[in-house]
């Protein structure tokens, strides 16, 4: 599913650990779920399209 990460608007660049991180916050259910690997696909995933605001306007 860390492939699938790199292409979501929700995975950004936390500037205070110098890394990226999913900025959802999971409660205790689906965090256990994410560690244990028993989501087959992220329910928050959006893709990162960049050119879709573009393509709204034309």
């Amino acid at each position: 599913m860390s492939d699938r990460c790199d292409t979501c608007v929700n995975y950004v660049y936390d500037e205070d650990y110098e890394c990226y991180c999913c900025d959802c916050d999971l409660d205790e259910d689906e965090m256990s779920r994410f560690l244990s690997g028993s989501y087959r696909e992220c329910p928050y995933y959006q893709l990162d399209d960049e050119y879709g605001i573009v393509r709204h306007q034309m």
